[in-house]
């Protein structure tokens, strides 16, 4: 993996947009999975300023969503979908065949996942994978204990992930599954990219980074990577130089 560090959040957005425009610039019809939360937030923001300057053209490339909460709408605003919906694909105008979420409230969720591998293996598999940290080291809702070499599935959340998760919510909502892609998915995409920022991560970054290789924490999966970019502010690398 290749650890990059940035002054704050600002400039660590902007870096992690600069890696998805040389993405689409070399491959226009890549196919990129964005996470939702709040790591991801100000990179978007950049994308669409981008796109909407002219700097890039999302036309042909393709997306999926990381994650959803199960039995989640896709309307609800404390939805992934919906944060995605709102500050990237509806401000660009993207084709909604341009665009692959999990069906969060789909009868069959195997099914579910079955059709959203399908959909990767057709287009060819990743080209880029975004993905944040959990305060629990989770990779999207692959908990801990999740299998390394898994890919789409829909599995219980961990009680840290429930608590935290509560505040993109206005009221107090019960979560108790998520349906995800898998950590499979992230050791075969030609970039999997680790972003984090705010002294809160500092911890989690440093066992999943430095700490063993272990599916207790899933983000220690990135030291397996060797295509991996990580890029950090410096308060989430706060403690990760530190011998």
């Amino acid at each position: 993996m290749n650890i990059h560090t940035y002054k704050n959040y600002d400039e660590m957005s902007q870096a992690v947009a600069k890696l998805v425009v040389r993405q689409v610039q070399q491959k226009p019809d890549s196919l990129i999975c964005f996470p939702s939360g709040e790591s991801p937030t100000d990179m978007l923001k950049y994308l669409v300023q981008y796109a909407q300057g002219g700097c890039i053209d999302f036309s042909k490339t393709h997306f999926v969503a990381l994650d959803e909460w199960v039995g989640m709408d896709k309307d609800n605003e404390g939805s992934c979908s919906y944060f995605l919906n709102t500050n990237f694909f509806s401000p660009l105008k993207l084709s909604s065949s341009q665009v692959r979420f999990f069906d969060a409230i789909a009868d069959d969720l195997d099914a579910e996942c079955k059709k959203m591998n399908e959909y990767i293996s057709k287009l060819g598999g990743l080209d880029m994978m975004i993905v944040g940290i959990g305060m629990n080291g989770h990779i999207g809702l692959n908990e801990p204990g999740a299998d390394f070499k898994a890919y789409a599935h829909h599995s219980a959340l961990d009680p840290v992930t429930v608590d935290v998760a509560q505040k993109y919510f206005k009221q107090q909502t019960q979560l108790t599954e998520g349906i995800t892609l898998g950590m499979g998915h992230l050791a075969e995409s030609k970039v999997p990219v680790l972003i984090a920022s705010g002294i809160k991560k500092s911890d989690i970054i440093v066992q999943a980074l430095k700490g063993p290789v272990t599916t207790d924490v899933p983000a220690s999966i990135f030291q397996t990577l060797p295509n991996a970019q990580v890029l950090l502010d410096n308060d989430a690398a706060d403690k990760l130089f530190i011998e």
